[in-house]
């Protein structure tokens, strides 16, 4: 009897939308099942080759910081059934680390990143698509919570960045997007009801 295909859930949505939190949410449901989360933060391009005082004007908010080239061929592999290497990211060196993370394929395949719906190609390997809409400035007090808490950021720096490049590529590339949703989500990780959906539709999937 050929094994059917993993069903794959792409959820996307602006820097601080709160797509990993119902990433995270929809995960913890499953600890222990067969699902996975497939970040497209991981697959930011190596600039090994740059100096570093070039990869430091790197734009993350753009498509081109991206390789989405690898981050399709990882998806396609793991939706045919095999393991992948999961490249990680050095956010200190701003380049790809020489680690990588060990995959196995896995039944539901949850991906998530800001732009995972700008490439049609990417987009058309997902079977339910999840756009995480949350407003602008509850957006800008998250990332500035999370830079200041997590990466040692100034406040004068994360709104300095914040309006000269997050907020363009938000307009430009990411809100865009939205039109490829099956689901959009307002609220992101405070919406218990969406997120009660989504694990309804999974445990439905996996027949549990």
């Amino acid at each position: 009897m050929e094994s059917r295909c993993p069903i794959v859930i792409g959820v996307t949505g602006g820097s601080g939308s709160g797509k990993t939190s119902v990433s995270r949410s929809i995960l913890k449901q499953f600890e222990g099942l067969s699902v996975m989360l497939l970040e497209q933060d991981f697959y930011y391009k190596d600039q090994s080759h740059l100096p570093f005082e070039e990869r430091l004007k790197t734009n993350y908010d753009h498509p081109l910081a991206f390789d989405t080239p690898l981050l399709i061929n990882d998806l396609k592999k793991l939706i045919r059934g095999e393991s992948i290497e999961k490249p990680v990211y050095d956010y200190e060196r701003h380049t790809r680390s020489s680690e990588v993370i060990h995959q196995e394929p896995r039944d539901v395949i949850i991906v998530e990143g800001i732009l995972i719906l700008e490439n049609q190609e990417l987009r058309e390997l997902m079977d339910i698509k999840v756009y995480v809409d949350t407003d602008d400035d509850i957006r800008i007090i998250r990332r500035i919570q999370r830079d200041i808490s997590e990466r040692g950021r100034t406040l004068e720096s994360v709104i300095q960045q914040y309006l000269s490049v997050v907020k363009p590529m938000h307009e430009q590339f990411i809100e865009p997007t939205k039109k490829f949703a099956d689901v959009i989500v307002p609220e992101g990780g405070k919406n218990q009801v969406a997120i009660d959906l989504l694990t309804t539709k999974i445990r439905t999937i996996l027949n549990i």
